[in-house]
């Protein structure tokens, strides 16, 4: 993936201004889907972290543990994958909102054009944006990265065929802007705090 290897790689750096001082509707950046999302997801506000295999993943979970101390916390999922996956991590999970601060969850696709995150019944079941904590962590794989909201449409409808998921949404906002105040597109949704465990599987 081009912008793993230049990000962690010592390589040249993209500049983050590129991002920041174009306009919203400015023609999009001629880059590649993996450079284009980090660019945007970090716009938005998301907290970024690419690890090589699952043990950079697990330190990554660890270091975001410690960071926001929730050492003693138990983790909403609705994803019982998740609670498999990381079984061997000192995670305690629980499907009981009432019970978290914290909604851990995995999700379809990484949507480069805005820096969104796309996430459907799979990984919410009914639930609306504003239901869930405010605090999240989301894993995911490269392998997930798409250019457009068009494309994840796309390859959901080809994966599941005769059973699409419902309830498919973005996550688009990860902090309160005015921006995010006058966007309508936002309207009904919450800001969040996103962290992104991205785990590279190409």
């Amino acid at each position: 993936m081009g912008v793993f290897s230049k990000l962690f790689g010592g390589g040249k750096k993209v500049s983050k201004e590129t991002a920041e001082t174009r306009g919203d509707h400015m023609p999009d950046l001629k880059i590649p889907v993996d450079e284009k999302f980090t660019i945007y997801f970090k716009k938005n506000g998301g907290k970024f972290i690419y690890c090589e295999d699952f043990a950079e993943v697990s330190e990554a979970l660890k270091s975001i543990i410690s960071e926001n101390n929730w050492q003693n916390h138990l983790f909403y999922t609705l994803d019982p994958r998740l609670e498999t996956r990381f079984a061997s991590e000192n995670v305690s999970f629980t499907d009981n909102r009432q019970e978290s601060e914290i909604f851990f969850t995995t999700c379809e696709h990484l949507v480069a054009h805005n820096g969104s995150i796309l996430v459907c019944s799979n990984q919410i079941k009914e639930k609306k944006l504003d239901e869930l904590p405010s605090n999240l962590i989301v894993f995911a794989t490269t392998s997930q990265l798409v250019d457009s909201i068009s494309e994840a449409l796309k390859v959901i409808k080809e994966k599941y065929r005769k059973n699409i998921p419902n309830n498919i949404t973005t996550l688009k906002h990860f902090q309160p802007t005015p921006e995010n105040k006058d966007d309508f597109l936002s309207y009904g949704s919450a800001s969040k705090n996103v962290y992104l465990l991205l785990l590279e599987d190409y």
